[in-house]
């Protein structure tokens, strides 16, 4: 599916510089867009976009929805620029720190201007393109809005501790909220509505200079999701409507319990009967928002990792055999020529593998994982395939320049010298490993912007093995330079990527 020699840079875009806490669609991601162009990078890949709380410590691989924007996102100025705030409401009444993103704190602000925003929006009248969009939107936006306004006047408490008629959508129960709340959960569709204006607009501008959207989606959701509170017959719960088991993955190289993620497994069967429907809509939404997907946890297609729920941590699960190539079939008579990568990190079984070779998706290989000493080992640039991407490493790795220093020992270091043909230090460690993935064989490769910023292990975006301080990691306002884009440049012109 990676026909030609490319290559992008991985920045989440909560991680873009901003005066408000995080990165967003405004004009610091216009920047960015020019910084790609300038370096003759063909992709920019981001994490999900998907609505982030704090009670999941802000992950974006844990939503409500597995549909729904993130309004932390949304942009001020480009809210000022349409004429739905006036310069004075957009100001932050404190400044933040530049270095982290804080969330709290800028979802807070970003509410109050968005009610302010959509105050001013509805005393417009009917809007044609947001009726369209609430339409095109219908099948996943009716739920989740009303999901979120719900959850406001039950304490943000999980949906299965709901009054039982709400909890069991009976239809008179949700038709009284709906027609008493009906302007808060107007509210949730606009937010909505901007979310995917403002992104769409970035998207173009992307595509218009050469770049291509990357996107990411979390196989799983969350349990205290719109998804499965409408949805309750497409996943394995309880009676009760509590989940019978979760997912995770047994001990591997990130924690020696595994990982014990919380979310609820699928019943395929289940989502068989429907003809992957809900699944077919998902991918759909997602294809429209990227030009290239990747399935993360993609091997649980194959079979999962399930855990009983209630276990504190992943040892006790046992593996189940996923939907396999019917759930692909069906994804390919619906949706031909779907652009989709696979995540294929970790415990990878023939079976996984032959999934991939049956449908020819595009694989990963990270340079980290690659010096053990086995000249065999995939992840060494002489056995990429082309049909692959090469990251130095990806969002769940430590910064290659904290891997370096802090995390492996002298015998790899040995390895990676040998392998290189010269010596290393933490100061050029970053940019040796970037022209390393440059030149493998694979046709795309993908660089975390920490890496090209040569920054230490203070950066690291995501460690899977704890699941606080994660996700803050911001990059500085003066950080994108004329001369890191030449850099990059020279070694997407010397490998033939751009």
């Amino acid at each position: 599916m990676l026909k030609r020699r490319a290559g992008g840079v991985l920045l989440h875009l909560t991680s873009l510089p901003s005066r408000y806490g995080a990165g967003n669609f405004g004009p610091q991601a216009y920047a960015f867009a020019d910084f790609l162009k300038q370096a003759g990078a063909n992709y920019w890949q981001i994490l999900p976009l998907n609505y982030t709380t704090d009670g999941t410590g802000n992950s974006p691989y844990n939503s409500f929805s597995a549909f729904a924007g993130n309004p932390l996102l949304i942009s001020p100025e480009m809210l000022y620029k349409n004429g739905l705030l006036r310069k004075s409401e957009m100001e932050p009444p404190s400044s933040f720190p530049e270095e982290s993103a804080q969330f709290v704190q800028a979802m807070r602000f970003k509410s109050q201007i968005l009610d302010i925003a959509f105050e001013r929006f509805s005393k417009k009248g009917m809007d044609t393109a947001f009726e369209t969009f609430k339409l095109d939107h219908q099948s996943w936006l009716d739920d989740f809005a009303f999901f979120v306004v719900y959850k406001k006047t039950q304490s943000q408490n999980p949906w299965s501790q709901w009054p039982v008629a709400i909890r069991e959508r009976r239809q008179a129960a949700l038709d009284e909220f709906r027609k008493s709340c009906h302007e808060a959960i107007e509210r949730e569709k606009f937010i909505q509505y901007i979310f995917l204006t403002q992104y769409m607009a970035l998207k173009h501008y992307c595509n218009k200079n050469g770049v291509l959207l990357f996107g990411d989606l979390p196989i799983y959701v969350t349990y205290d999701s719109a998804d499965v509170w409408s949805h309750p017959n497409l996943f394995k719960l309880r009676r009760d409507k509590k989940p019978q088991f979760i997912a995770g993955v047994p001990p591997d190289y990130f924690s020696k319990t595994g990982q014990l993620w919380g979310n609820p497994v699928y019943d395929w069967y289940a989502n068989a009967c429907t003809g992957y429907r809900w699944w077919m809509d998902r991918l759909g939404h997602n294809l429209k928002l990227f030009d290239l997907l990747r399935i993360d946890h993609f091997r649980a297609f194959e079979a999962y990792w399930q855990v009983p729920y209630g276990q504190k941590t992943a040892i006790g699960g046992a593996w189940v055999e996923g939907p396999g190539k019917w759930f692909f079939e069906a994804l390919f008579r619906q949706i031909p020529q779907a652009p989709l990568v696979v995540e294929d990190l970790g415990f990878i079984t023939p079976g996984v593998r032959e999934l991939i070779r049956m449908y020819d998706f595009p694989c990963m290989n990270v340079l980290q994982f690659a010096f053990d000493g086995d000249p065999r080992n995939t992840h060494l640039p002489h056995n990429h395939i082309r049909n692959s991407i090469a990251y130095t490493g990806t969002h769940d790795n430590m910064t290659t320049t904290g891997w370096y220093k802090d995390e492996i020992d002298a015998a790899t270091r040995k390895r990676l010298t040998d392998y290189l043909g010269k010596k290393l230090s933490a100061q050029t460690v970053a940019w040796e490993m970037i022209r390393l993935a440059m030149a493998s064989n694979a046709h795309l490769c993908i660089v975390p912007m920490q890496d090209i910023l040569k920054l230490g292990s203070s950066a690291r975006m995501n460690n899977p093995a704890t699941s606080k301080g994660n996700w803050s990691w911001r990059m500085r306002p003066n950080a994108l330079k004329a001369s890191t884009a030449r850099r990059l440049r020279h070694l997407m012109e010397l490998y033939g990527r751009c």
